[in-house]
């Protein structure tokens, strides 16, 4: 039997795994007699539909294919959109819902048992001539697994990165082909077609900021840890998730808003959390050119506090966005270590005020030099991001070992940038949060947590209303009664 290099392994080869290719994915997906769809493209031409056109078989794959560009042809098909706009997750819905409904109407289930149906949409602004704004799109497929089973959905947002639009169309042809090859062969592992709609492409091309499964064979996947991992895999900065626990769209929730920012662990949230919140929001509103109604609060967690052992710990993660979505507040799950960072990427969003909360210690950090070791301009540049807007930092006070309360007025910084900070307190940027109830400040989370995994008790009287009930009976961050039991004996 003659070899070929394929049949040949050496000792110290890598399993590497196969990526099949654009026309690869499409021409299998063509092939298959029970495959049947629409696709309905606005806004950046047909560039999903053409790669299957072209790969060949696709008469059994396409019922349809179509463009409204127009926007009173897209009002007749699909509706008219309240807010007047084209590109956002409504249209997408909408369109997906339509267009599935005509397939069924058309394609009668007695001529075409076996068949499962699709549809894919998108709606997409590339790139504008003045090459100020990127695009953006929605993308989304509506589709069966089995003839007689219910509809699965799977809807994303992304953001263009290249400055190009035939470049973009391109691109967003490429992601609609492995969306739908990742819908129809990989969604028994969501995390795993997460990644495989980067095939073909590259993260400088395209960023997913927001995802969401739905339908009879995503029954188990909770789209929130589906958003970690478009963080953990480097596919977006930053996301979203309601009080109500929901992914949001970022853009959505923080454009033209007002910003005041939490930063934390939160692993649990203490009493300490909540009274920092409330009392920089009081002072916040009263700041002026904040509308109550334009503002919205946001704690965020960076990743680099959800790592345990070098690996993102979900279900570490869902406690925390759980608790702090009990207490009806909005989370952001970053990969921002830096508070500079935060910063800009609230003002890509919004132009309104912003404000941080934070403690001392976090202060403290913030003025040190060690961090800002890779920016070329240093600490200057850093905080030339941090407060070239109108931002305010909302300071809550610590206890030293001595127990002396420490505040902006005698926090000690490094030598060399005592200065520096004298010029931002003169100057307005750095303001207490007074009338801090003094117990607070003996509350710390690692020290709740470390009594909570050793059966202790008393660390309920640390954490909000309602909180201890909660970890207790969902036995959150390692809680278990039988450690109690033990303790107590």
């Amino acid at each position: 039997m003659k070899l070929t290099d394929a049949d040949i392994t050496l000792k110290g080869d890598r399993i590497i795994e196969h990526i099949p290719s654009v026309k690869d994915k499409a021409l299998r997906i063509n092939l298959n007699e029970n495959i049947y769809g629409t696709f309905s493209e606005i806004g950046a031409g047909q560039e999903t539909v053409r790669h299957f056109f072209r790969s060949g078989g696709s008469s059994g794959t396409i019922a349809k294919a179509m463009s409204a560009y127009d926007k009173d042809f897209s009002d007749a098909i699909y509706g008219v959109e309240e807010d007047g706009r084209y590109v956002t997750e409504s249209r997408l819905k909408k369109m997906l819902a339509h267009e599935v409904r005509i397939i069924e109407q058309r394609l009668k289930r007695e001529k075409h048992p076996s068949k499962v149906f699709f549809s894919y949409a998108n709606t997409v602004a590339t790139i504008d001539f003045a090459k100020q704004f990127k695009g953006h799109g929605w993308v989304g497929i509506k589709y069966q697994v089995e003839p007689d089973e219910d509809y699965n959905e799977i809807t994303l947002h992304i953001r263009f990165k290249e400055n190009d639009a035939r470049l973009q169309q391109e691109t967003l042809g490429i992601l609609g082909v492995n969306l739908i090859y990742g819908a129809f062969y990989k969604y028994n592992e969501p995390k795993k077609l997460l990644r495989y709609l980067y095939d073909n492409l590259d993260k400088d091309q395209l960023e997913i900021d927001t995802i969401n499964f739905s339908g009879p064979r995503f029954a188990d996947v909770d789209n929130r840890l589906m958003s970690l991992q478009l963080v953990k895999n480097g596919m977006t900065d930053a996301v979203m998730f309601d009080p109500q626990g929901h992914n949001v769209l970022p853009a959505a929730v923080l454009y033209k808003k007002n910003i005041l920012a939490l930063r934390g662990s939160f692993r649990p949230v203490t009493k300490v959390n909540m009274d920092m919140y409330e009392k920089s929001y009081k002072m916040f509103l009263e700041e002026n050119k904040v509308d109550k109604d334009k503002t919205l609060v946001v704690f965020e967690i960076t990743l680099s506090n959800l790592r345990s052992e070098g690996e993102i710990d979900e279900r570490d993660f869902m406690d925390r966005a759980e608790l702090l979505c009990s207490l009806g507040q909005t989370v952001m799950i970053s990969n921002f270590q830096e508070y500079y960072k935060v910063v800009e990427y609230f003002s890509a969003y919004t132009k309104a005020r912003m404000g941080l909360a934070m403690g001392v210690s976090n202060l403290v950090d913030i003025f040190d030099e060690k961090y800002y070791r890779h920016l070329s301009g240093g600490i200057l540049e850093a905080f030339g991001k941090l407060f070239y807007r109108d931002l305010k930092v909302f300071l809550y006070p610590m206890k030293d070992e001595e127990g002396n309360v420490i505040d902006s007025e005698n926090l000690k910084v490094h030598p060399r940038m005592k200065e520096l900070y004298k010029f931002f307190k003169f100057n307005g940027k750095v303001v207490d949060i007074t009338d801090v109830e003094e117990n607070h400040l003996s509350i710390f989370s690692r020290e709740v947590l470390k009594m909570i995994s050793k059966g202790k008790t008393g660390w309920e009287s640390m954490l909000p209303a309602g909180i201890a009930e909660v970890i207790k009976e969902n036995h959150l961050f390692g809680y278990d009664p039988k450690k109690l039991v033990a303790e107590q004996e």
